[in-house]
């Protein structure tokens, strides 16, 4: 283990369970961070500073020159962003392998990452039954199938599940298209006996679009589709997936109705392909709201070289994403987003009183923003929580009251006395007609415990809700170590490692490396299909 100083400039030094020492998030701006050549990938330092009101990211790659990009188009979103984050997890205490200090090059998830798995990926296969341009993974570019076995799988969830002090609770199986799989039943089904309390899938639609496919689905365990969900104009579809959607979209959410899964509609936003959609994306998940359960806007990543003017127009950041919701629906103003890191204050109290640790969500601040709206029973009306709740009063004092529990022994009176002391914080006269402090109390457990606002109790024990949010994955151009660091979106892979989002599609792009290993040529892959027939 690591022998690492106690203070540095006077200050103590936070460390992983494994020694590693955690570089504090750097603050405020102008500032430098680490980051990469979009040309090389190598490690280089960058800017961030203001101007004109947003906040850019400026850098120069000794072989390969400068380059400046747009980071967040709102520099007070930003700095308000920075200032809600509740500090670093402390990553694992089993880490797949030991920091070398080449991040991100040695990946995997190593002593030096501060953040445990909120979600976990397995990617299925590379296989599609689309062919879209704006894609991180397809067969039919690479030349090569990514298809790991059942077996690799298993392996795969038990990476999630052996995790420590937090096991894995949560995984999504993406791709490609994870429903083309051969065994996709049986993983799902899988899942549930690892003890996986949320399963879900990254869908198309295509195939959950049949309805005995989505009831086979359903009773194997799948809770959630991650349906993509680009916009409600065929246009759009023809230009992201090469073909039109809007039918087959339509087929998945009555499904859904009819098997009781929920669905989260994932929109890539592209900047000026279908930016002007975002307010009717959310206004028809609202029309919907008996079957989803959130949006998560996804800003493009802008892989590949991509010239100064075509990437400025493309370019969508989340500050965008507030103001298109604002301007669009009226619904939401930017003074009701915070990033994800906002909630550890009720994960953490949930731990001390739990008297065991529990999911975090200690990402970087400017991974992701967004809100939570609360539907009113009777007339569906979307009342964003910050309406009727001062959530900074209240979380800065969750946080305190987390901190007090810890140490308490008496745990059932700390847990009533944090109660009282957050009421104050609650107002019945803005909250959303039928919903009281207790009712707003269960919708808060629901929001960690799946199985309390599930079935017949969704919008009974706990209040209906949308999540609204967005995050925006990191290319090349954007792309900063502070925030790979504390990712909390990771993908399990055969090779033994689990590895960040951003480093496994962005930046030294890991997805390669491990599709280069245990892949087949497609020419091969169909030479054996067509014997298995």
């Amino acid at each position: 283990m690591a022998t690492v100083p106690k203070e540095v400039a006077g200050r103590p030094v936070d460390t992983t369970y494994c020694g590693a020492p955690i570089n504090n998030i750097t603050r405020g701006l102008p500032k430098q961070v680490e980051s990469l050549c979009p040309e090389c990938g190598k490690v280089i330092a960058a800017r961030m500073f203001e101007e004109g009101g947003k906040v850019y990211m400026e850098k120069t790659c000794p072989e390969h020159g400068y380059v400046k990009d747009l980071y967040w188009s709102d520099v007070e979103l930003y700095l308000k962003a920075e200032k809600w984050e509740f500090g670093d997890g402390k990553g694992l205490m089993n880490p797949n392998t030991q920091a070398t200090g080449n991040c991100p090059e040695d990946c995997g998830l190593c002593s030096q990452h501060t953040s445990h798995t909120a979600l976990g990926n397995i990617d299925l296969t590379n296989r599609c039954n689309l062919c879209c341009p704006i894609c991180f993974a397809n067969a039919n570019v690479t030349g090569k199938v990514y298809e790991p076995t059942k077996e690799e799988v298993l392996e795969m969830l038990r990476l999630y599940r052996a995790e420590e002090p937090v096991a894995g609770r949560m995984v999504q199986f993406s791709g490609g298209e994870p429903t083309i799989h051969p065994n996709f039943f049986e993983i799902i089904r899988a899942s549930r006996e690892f003890g996986f309390s949320h399963i879900q899938v990254a869908s198309n639609g295509i195939k959950l679009a049949d309805l005995e496919f989505a009831q086979r689905a359903a009773e194997a365990g799948l809770h959630t589709i991650y349906l993509q969900f680009d916009g409600l104009d065929d246009e759009i579809y023809r230009q992201t997936r090469g073909r039109p959607m809007m039918e087959i979209k339509a087929r998945v959410i009555e499904n859904a109705r009819r098997t009781g899964m929920k669905i989260v509609f994932v929109p890539t936003i592209v900047g000026g392909v279908n930016d002007h959609e975002v307010g009717k994306i959310l206004e028809y998940a609202l029309e919907n709201i008996d079957v989803l359960s959130g949006i998560s806007y996804q800003p493009v990543s802008l892989v590949g070289r991509i010239d100064d003017k075509e990437r400025e127009r493309m370019r969508f950041t989340l500050p965008d994403l507030a103001r298109c919701i604002e301007e669009q629906t009226g619904i939401c103003k930017k003074s009701d987003w915070y990033p994800l890191s906002f909630v550890t204050p009720i994960s953490k109290i949930i731990s001390a009183l739990r008297g065991a640790e529990t999911v975090h969500i200690s990402c970087h601040p400017h991974c992701s923003l967004g809100t939570y709206l609360f539907i009113e029973h009777e007339t569906k009306r979307p009342v964003p929580i910050t309406s009727f709740v001062d959530v900074e009063g209240m979380f800065m004092e969750l946080e305190k009251i987390a901190a007090k529990t810890k140490a308490s022994r008496f745990k059932r009176f700390a847990q009533m006395n944090a109660f009282y002391k957050i009421q104050k914080f609650f107002d019945k006269e803005k909250a959303p007609r039928g919903m009281d402090f207790t009712k707003f109390l269960q919708t808060l457990d629901g929001f960690f415990d799946k199985d309390a606002g599930r079935g017949e109790k969704d919008g009974t024990y706990t209040n209906k809700t949308l999540l609204v949010a967005g995050m925006h994955f990191m290319d090349n151009y954007n792309y900063e170590l502070e925030r790979v660091r504390r990712c909390v979106i990771h993908y399990a892979t055969p090779a033994g490692r689990i590895i960040p989002f951003c480093a496994y599609n962005g930046g030294r792009v890991q997805r390669r490396a491990i599709e280069d290993k245990f892949s087949v040529p497609l020419a091969e892959y169909k030479k054996f299909v067509k014997a298995e027939e």
